[in-house]
C-alpha cells in the first residue's frame, strides 16, 4: 500500500500514517520500495534463497561449509545431496518448558524494554542486549548498573518484563557483539600455552580458544601459543581436559593453582 491509500482508507493524515509505520509498527518487517509499503515475504510464509544464507549466517552454519551462497544453498536443499552428509555438533539445551520466557527475553531486547528478574538468588532489574548461545547453551548478555553481565538463561527465575525502557549504549552493543567470548571484564590477562605434537592438529584446525593466537611452531609439532583470560575456569577446564597434552607456561601461579587442584583430587 502507498501512504495515500492509507490516508483514504484511515481518514488520518500523511504525518500520522508515517508515524505509524516508523514508530508503532515498527517491529514488524515492513518494507518500502518506490513509495509502496508492504510485509516481508519470510513474514507471509515465503522463503528465498537470500532469507536461508542470512539464517546460515545468522546461526553460523555457512562457516561449516566450504562454501556459502544461493547456488550451494540450493544444492543442500536436495535431499539427494543431504543424504550425503553427517553432521554432529553440541547437544543444545531443552529450552521446549521456557519458550514463553524465552520470547518474552527476545521482545524486551527488540523494544528496549527493562526486566525483572531473580538470578543467583537476587532480585536484579537489567537492561536485555542479547540472547547468546554458547556451545548449546543459551544466556542473557544484559547491562546491569552500568556493568555488563552474563546470565545463564536456564538459571533465571521469576521473569517479569518492566513498563519502563532503556537506551542501548551503542559502545556496549559494539563491544558485546564483537568480543570473542561472552564473559566480560574491565581486564584480560594474556595467557601462554605449551601445546604437545598430539594436541596441536585440534588447535591448528579451528580456534579452540578465544584470542588464540599461535607464536611458535616448533620441529617436533608442538606449538606455543597465547590467549587472553577473563576468569581461570576458562583456561582450567580446558588444560584438565586435554591433560597431558597442555601445560600453562604463564602465568605461572595459574599452573600452580592446577597443580594444586590435581593433588587435591587424587589425595582422595
Amino acid at each position: 500500500m502507498t501512504v495515500d491509500e492509507l490516508v483514504k482508507e484511515f481518514g488520518v493524515t500523511k504525518r500520522t500514517i508515517q508515524r505509524d509505520i516508523n514508530e508503532r509498527l515498527a517491529n514488524i518487517p515492513i518494507k518500502k520500495e518506490k513509495g509502496v509499503y508492504f510485509l516481508e515475504q519470510h513474514h507471509l510464509g515465503k522463503v528465498s534463497f537470500d532469507d536461508i544464507c542470512n539464517l546460515a549466517s545468522f546461526s553460523g552454519i555457512d562457516k561449516m561449509f566450504p562454501s556459502f551462497g544461493k547456488e550451494f544453498s540450493s544444492h543442500l536443499l536436495d535431499k539427494n545431496v543431504t543424504q550425503a552428509y553427517l553432521i554432529k555438533t553440541y547437544n543444545f539445551e531443552d529450552l521446549g518448558e521456557k519458550l514463553k520466557e524465552f520470547k518474552e527475553i527476545e521482545r524486551a531486547v527488540i523494544d528496549k524494554t527493562m526486566l525483572e528478574l531473580v538470578y543467583a538468588e537476587k532480585k536484579r532489574e537489567v537492561e536485555p542486549y542479547k540472547l547468546a548461545n554458547v556451545k548449546g547453551i543459551w544466556y542473557v548478555v544484559a547491562l546491569q548498573d552500568g556493568v555488563i553481565k552474563t546470565l545463564t538463561f536456564g538459571k533465571i527465575s521469576q521473569l517479569k518484563a518492566l513498563d519502563e525502557h532503556f537506551m542501548m549504549d551503542t559502545k556496549i552493543l559494539k563491544t558485546i557483539e564483537d568480543d570473542e567470548t561472552i564473559w566480560f571484564s574491565n581486564s584480560k590477562t594474556e595467557v601462554i600455552l605449551k601445546v604437545d605434537a598430539f594436541a596441536s592438529q585440534f588447535f591448528l584446525r579451528r580456534k579452540v580458544l578465544a584470542y588464540q593466537k599461535i607464536l611458535e611452531k616448533y620441529q617436533d609439532g608442538s606449538l606455543l601459543l597465547s590467549t587472553q583470560m577473563t576468569f581461570e575456569d576458562e583456561i582450567l577446564q580446558l588444560v584438565r581436559s586435554m591433560i597431558p597434552h597442555i601445560s600453562i607456561v604463564s602465568p605461572v601461579k595459574l599452573q600452580e593453582k592446577l597443580e594444586d587442584s590435581l593433588r587435591l583430587y587424587l589425595s582422595k
